[in-house]
């Protein structure tokens, strides 16, 4: 089938996603919130083991637009949304493509707990505004938006559905492993599961959880199975930050990678931001959910292979 009629053919899909941005600019500017733009190629990228940057001239296309808006909030501004593209290399399939659209935001004086209800008012407003109310199926799930959602520690997770306790993992290098396969696909589902208090060494740039310094203050969200979410409270101390980032680009070195320069102007700026917390949502993965779509190429106009 041409290009063109594959686009024609995702026609329901692509105007969902237009209503799903619509409301969802609508619940953050209803919030307070400031939508912002910022740049797309960046010196730096965060070093992250797992995530390829796709290089740009001698700088980067941004994984995320994270180091921007958190020098923003460092700056001051303390409720900021953006809906933005972004690249990763080494990532196509099902549920990922190379070029991608993420919705991050950041708010001051808030903790990921209570990040976690904003999420939830969040999927509740957008499926209002499609006139679909909370009630939904996806992939023949049953699915209840309604608060609250599921919350459940990522070790206890570990305890219900993993073959290994969640230490045993973590001494076996098998935490990604047993966390893929044996235990996000049973999330999510009647309710949306928030999973959090990931181990420190999976705390990517999240703060230590307090009386818990094993535990990162970090959640992610699953709704059917499908990962939709990543967030944390903000760790603000920039010498742990730049620990973190050393040990993954160690990691990337024995992956045989490239490490990356640091970020040195966001680490600068790091102790100035305030105690807040923020998420990237994956937005394609959302209009997945609200069209019950099992394929990301369903639900946006051109995959990289039509071009």
């Amino acid at each position: 089938m041409s290009a063109d009629r594959e686009c024609e053919g995702r026609r329901r899909a692509l105007e969902l996603r237009a209503d799903i941005l619509h409301a969802t600019r609508a619940f953050f500017l209803s919030r307070g919130y400031l939508e912002v733009e910022t740049p797309n190629r960046i010196p730096s990228p965060l070093p992250e083991s797992h995530i390829d940057a796709v290089a740009s001239g001698p700088w980067w296309l941004h994984p995320s637009p994270e180091i921007c808006m958190k020098r923003m909030l460092a700056a001051g501004f303390e409720r900021i949304f953006q809906i933005a593209k972004c690249w990763r290399g080494r990532e196509r399939g099902p549920l990922h493509l190379p070029e991608f659209t993420l919705l991050e935001w950041y708010r001051a004086g808030i903790d990921y707990r209570q990040l976690m209800e904003e999420c939830e008012d969040l999927f509740l407003y957008v499926a209002g505004a499609l006139g679909m109310g909370p009630a939904l199926s996806y992939r023949g799930l049953p699915i209840d938006l309604a608060k609250p959602w599921e919350r459940l520690p990522v070790a206890e997770a570990f305890a219900r559905y993993g073959s290994v306790p969640l230490e045993t993992a973590l001494a076996e290098d098998r935490f990604e492993e047993v966390l893929a396969l044996e235990i996000e696909p049973r999330l999510g589902s009647p309710k949306p599961t928030l999973l959090f208090d990931y181990p420190l060494a999976f705390g990517s740039l999240a703060r230590r959880k307090a009386g818990n310094p094993a535990a990162a203050e970090r959640f992610e969200i699953y709704i059917g199975g499908l990962e939709l979410a990543n967030g944390f409270t903000e760790l603000t101390d920039a010498e742990e930050q730049r620990r973190r980032f050393e040990a993954e680009n160690e990691v990337r070195m024995r992956r045989g990678r490239e490490p990356y320069p640091m970020p040195e102007a966001f680490l600068r700026d790091l102790p100035r931001m305030p105690e807040s917390a923020g998420i990237a949502v994956g937005v394609d993965r959302v209009v997945m959910l609200f069209a019950d779509a099992s394929s990301i190429d369903e639900v946006v106009a051109f995959t990289p292979e039509e071009l």
